[in-house]
C-alpha cells in the first residue's frame, strides 16, 4: 500500500485573502436572513476548517430572483447596447486576470485541486470564457423571411424573427471546476440580454463568492448578476421551483438533473442539463501506444478523475491489451499524491469524505465480485481524502463499477477480442457524454466515431474542450449544449414578427 501523501506546510495555502462571505444580491454584498444557517467548508487535503458560508433560504433566494426580474424589466437593462453587455464581460476578465493568482490559490485551497491546474487550466478558462462570450454579444441575430401567406388578400407580407433574451436565468454549478462553471453561466445568460441567479455547490463556494465582489467592482447593473449558496434541496430547489426564473442550466449529477427537469416541468422552464457521464476510451491495436497510454491514463486520473468526461472505461483490442493495461497501472503506481499547495504532486484528493466513501464502495464491491486491482483499490492516509489512483481488471459490463458514475480515479479495462464488439461495448451505458478512439487508422476512426452514441467523440486525444466547439450529452448525459453558437440558442428564443403592406399605398409611386 501507497505511503499517506505528505504535505508540505510551507504551502499550506493559509495566508491567501478569504472573501468576506457575503452575498451579491441586487447590487450589494450582503448576508443572507437571519434564519440562514452556516454551513463549514473544509480542506479536503487534511479535512481542516476553513471558514462558513450561508445555508440560504428560500427567502434569500426570492430576494435575488426578484433582484433579476427587475433589472431584466428595467428600461436601463432592455436600452443597454449588446456592445456594452460585451464590455461589462470583458471588464470582469481584466479583473479576474489581476486576480489570478489570489483566485487560483483559493480555489485550489476550497476544491483540492492542483494548484498547478487551477493556474494553467481553471482560470485562463474563465478568463476566455468571459472574452469568448463577449464577443458574441454584439453579434446575436434574427432572419428575414419571405411569406407565402394561405389566404391572397392582394397584400404584401414581411416577416423577421428576433433572438430574445429568456428572462431570468438559475445558474447552478457544480464543485468540481467551480468558478469556470459559474463563468460559463454567467458570461452567455449576460452576452444573450439575460440577468442571473449563481448558486454555487456548497462544497466549493469561495470563489463564486470573490466572483460576486469582482462583479460588483467591474460596474454591472444592480441585479444583472445575484449569488446565493446554500444547498440544493433548500437554495437549489427554490430557484427551480421560483416562477419568474424562465431558465435553469444546471451541471452536475444525472439523479439531481433529472429532479430538476421535474420540477422546471409546472413553470415550462427552459433546461440546459449537463449531467453525468461513463466515457469509453478505446485503444485500437494499430494506436500509438507512447500517446495512447499516457493519454487513457490523464483521461481517467486527471482532478483525480472528478470530471465528467472522465475516460473510465478502458476498452482495449486483445493485441496490445496486456501492454496498455500494463503501463496504465505503472503510471497509476507512480502518481505522486499530495495537496493541492504541494508542487511535486501529480493527484490530488477527493471533493469530501462522503465522495471517498462512494468510490471505495463501488471498488470494494468489483473486488468481491471478482474483479482485480492491478494497482490502487484502497483510500490511503489519515488526513484528507485521498484515494489510490486505481485500475481494475476482470470486471464484467454488469458489475456496478462499469454502471455507474465513479467520479474518482478508477478505470475498468475490458479486453476486445472482436473488433465487432467495440461500438456494443463502447454504448453499453445508460450515459453519452463523450468518447475517445486512438488509432493511427483515421478512416476507421471516423467510421467508428459516427456509431459511438456521444456528444463528443475524441480522436487520438481526451478531455479536449474548446469555447467554439458545442459540449454537452445523450441519453443520461443530459439536455442541450453548452459552448459556441449553441450557447446563444439555450439563453435566447426566437420571435417572430410578420406585417401586413398594403399594395394601393404604391399607387402614384
Amino acid at each position: 500500500m501507497k505511503q499517506a501523501p505528505v504535505l508540505n506546510p510551507d504551502l499550506a495555502l493559509s495566508e491567501i485573502r478569504m472573501p468576506e462571505g457575503l452575498l451579491l444580491l441586487d447590487g450589494k454584498l450582503s448576508g443572507a436572513s437571519p434564519s440562514a444557517r452556516r454551513i463549514d467548508v473544509l480542506n479536503p487535503a487534511t479535512g481542516e476548517f476553513i471558514t462558513t458560508i450561508p445555508a440560504c433560504t428560500a427567502a434569500d433566494v426570492d430576494h435575488a430572483v426578484m433582484a433579476a426580474h427587475r433589472c431584466f424589466e428595467s428600461q436601463a437593462w432592455r436600452s443597454m447596447r449588446p456592445l456594452d453587455r460585451g464590455r461589462l464581460l470583458e471588464r470582469l476578465a481584466l479583473l479576474i486576470e489581476e486576480h489570478a493568482e489570489e483566485l487560483a490559490q483559493l480555489e485550489s485551497l476550497d476544491s483540492g485541486k492542483l494548484l498547478s491546474v487551477t493556474r494553467m487550466i481553471d482560470i485562463p478558462f474563465a478568463i476566455e470564457a468571459l472574452r469568448y462570450f463577449a464577443g458574441w454579444s454584439s453579434k446575436i441575430s434574427g432572419e428575414y423571411i419571405a411569406l407565402s401567406p394561405l389566404v391572397q388578400d392582394g397584400a404584401s407580407y414581411r416577416a423577421y424573427t428576433e433572438r430574445k433574451p429568456m428572462g431570468v436565468v438559475g445558474g447552478i454549478t457544480p464543485w468540481n471546476f467551480p468558478l469556470g462553471q459559474a463563468i460559463q453561466k454567467l458570461a452567455p445568460a449576460i452576452a444573450c440580454g439575460c440577468t442571473v441567479v449563481l448558486k454555487p455547490s456548497e462544497e466549493t463556494s469561495l470563489t463564486t463568492l470573490r466572483l460576486g465582489e469582482l462583479i460588483l467592482e467591474a460596474g454591472f447593473p444592480a441585479g444583472a448578476v445575484n449569488i446565493v449558496t446554500g444547498y440544493g434541496h433548500d437554495a437549489g430547489a427554490a430557484l427551480v421551483e421560483h416562477p419568474l426564473v424562465r431558465k435553469i442550466s444546471f451541471t452536475g449529477s444525472t439523479a439531481t438533473g433529472q429532479r430538476i427537469w421535474a420540477a422546471a416541468a409546472p413553470t415550462m422552464k427552459r433546461v440546459t442539463l449537463e449531467l453525468g457521464g461513463k466515457s469509453p476510451t478505446i485503444i485500437l491495436a494499430d494506436a500509438d501506444l507512447s500517446r495512447a497510454v499516457p493519454g487513457a491514463a490523464a483521461a481517467i486520473f486527471s482532478n483525480s478523475g472528478q470530471i465528467c468526461t472522465a475516460g473510465s472505461r478502458l476498452l482495449i483490442e486483445a493485441a496490445v491489451y496486456e501492454e496498455v493495461i500494463a503501463g496504465v497501472a505503472d503510471i497509476a503506481r507512480t502518481l505522486k499524491l499530495g495537496s493541492g499547495a504541494d508542487p511535486q504532486a501529480q493527484i490530488g484528493p477527493l471533493i469530501s469524505a462522503r465522495q471517498r466513501e462512494q468510490v471505495a464502495g463501488l471498488v470494494r464491491s468489483s473486488l468481491d465480485e471478482g474483479a482485480v486491482a492491478l494497482a490502487g483499490g484502497d483510500m490511503i492516509g489519515e488526513a484528507g481524502w485521498f484515494y489510490q489512483p486505481t485500475v481494475l481488471t476482470e470486471v464484467s459490463r454488469e458489475m456496478p463499477v462499469m454502471r455507474e458514475e465513479v467520479f474518482g480515479p478508477v478505470v475498468c479495462a475490458l479486453r476486445i477480442e472482436e473488433s465487432s464488439q467495440l461500438v456494443d461495448l463502447a454504448n453499453d451505458t445508460p450515459y453519452g457524454l463523450a468518447a475517445s478512439i486512438w488509432t493511427r487508422d483515421l478512416e476507421r476512426a471516423h467510421l467508428l466515431a459516427d456509431r459511438i452514441d456521444a456528444g463528443t467523440v475524441w480522436l487520438n486525444t481526451h478531455n479536449v474542450l474548446d469555447l467554439a466547439v458545442p459540449f454537452g450529452g445523450r441519453k443520461l448525459s443530459g439536455v442541450g449544449r453548452e459552448f459556441g453558437s449553441e450557447a446563444i440558442q439555450a439563453y435566447t428564443e426566437p420571435k417572430a414578427v410578420c406585417m401586413r403592406l398594403d399594395r394601393g399605398a404604391m399607387v402614384g409611386y
